[in-house]
């Protein structure tokens, strides 16, 4: 995390490139008069958990509301091409936040770009889709924490979602001015099940950042222990790519849910690893991770699925013998997870 200082000058570096941008970029070549869904901070960096939530936001909207012109708008054009946005939109367009779990002060700068869309506009419904709140109990959390308060409290119509019951809690408690709804991650929309492969060994889908919870010995003894008796490979839901087209976004996402599919069980502790599982009917063993946003959500989701398992601590011989009743479970009678009815609300509001 950067240094206060530091932060500030980034911060008025990216205030300085919007106010510095062209009012008459013809940016976007849209209709002013049709109905718009402007999905903003649509994630076009190579975090595929974040990028599979703009994937699905998008097509729960373009498939509830047809007609309406649903916009992606990557975060990395958030300060470069506000005012090109804002010239074709109208206050009747509703604006939606991509979801996550970045509203906090581990990745406060993309909880900046949110508090600046906020801000720029006051008129229109804001819809932010399913979030985990991770601020710490730092003086810097704390600050963060209020900061958001102030600034989300101040627009009327700004309707706030969280997709585990702590951070639902968190925002009934802390954004009393705010109307708060709890839904499940929207990657749930998804059924990403077919098409079906021949299924062989076990990937393994570990964090190498500040939510992980495993240290390096535990997850060497995990990988060796696997591999005294099955195959194991290896793939992140993080790539190493920025600025990805649409189109590259969602080849990388296919190519992600394919390796799921052929693997007879993934071990992960990332909450997208799981989440992936789900939506593939693929045998999971989830890890619990730092803020427990992962536990949140299988509690809240995914506990009754039968082919994910969730543990909070590290036990090799109970992972063993988890992976051993996993491993024989016949995928094509697995009863994939089905939430849409859970969005109702969204829909509705």
């Amino acid at each position: 995390m950067s240094s206060p200082r530091n932060k500030f000058f980034i911060r008025k570096k990216l205030y300085l490139r919007y106010l510095l941008s062209n009012n008459s970029t013809n940016y976007f070549n849209f209709d002013k008069k049709r109905k718009k869904i402007i999905v903003t901070l649509a994630a076009d960096y190579g975090n595929l958990g974040d990028v599979a939530i703009t994937y699905a936001q998008t097509k729960f909207l373009k498939s509830n509301f047809p007609d309406h012109e649903v916009i992606d708008f990557p975060i990395s054009r958030t300060f470069k091409d506000m005012k090109a946005l804002k010239k074709v939109c109208t206050p009747d367009d509703i604006i939606t936040i991509v979801g996550g779990g970045n509203t906090g002060d581990m990745y406060d700068d993309i909880e900046y770009c949110r508090q600046f869309i906020i801000n720029q506009f006051p008129e229109n419904k804001i819809i932010s889709f399913p979030q985990t709140i991770d601020f710490s109990e730092t003086n810097i959390g704390k600050k963060a924490l209020q900061k958001a308060v102030n600034v989300y409290s101040k627009h009327q119509s700004l309707i706030l979602t969280a997709r585990e019951e702590k951070s639902f809690a968190k925002y009934q408690k802390h954004f009393t001015k705010n109307k708060v709804l709890f839904l499940p991650d929207i990657v749930l929309y998804l059924n990403e099940q077919e098409p079906a492969y021949q299924r062989n060994g076990i990937t393994m889908c570990l964090r190498s950042d500040g939510e992980k919870l495993l240290d390096k010995s535990q997850q060497d003894l995990l990988e060796t222990t696997l591999k005294e008796s099955y195959e194991v490979n290896h793939h992140d839901t993080h790539i190493n790519k920025n600025n990805l087209s649409i189109q590259e976004r969602e080849f990388e996402l296919n190519q992600i849910w394919t390796v799921f599919k052929k693997s007879k069980i993934v071990v992960t502790d990332r909450l997208h690893g799981m989440i992936f599982c789900a939506i593939t009917k693929t045998p999971c063993i989830a890890i619990d991770n730092s803020n427990h946003k992962i536990s949140g959500v299988y509690n809240a989701w995914l506990k009754d699925s039968g082919y994910i398992k969730m543990v909070q601590h590290f036990d090799v011989e109970e992972l063993q013998k988890e992976i051993e009743r996993l491993w024989n479970i016949d995928t094509n009678a697995i009863v994939g997870v089905a939430l849409k009815d859970k969005l109702k609300s969204l829909i509705s509001i």
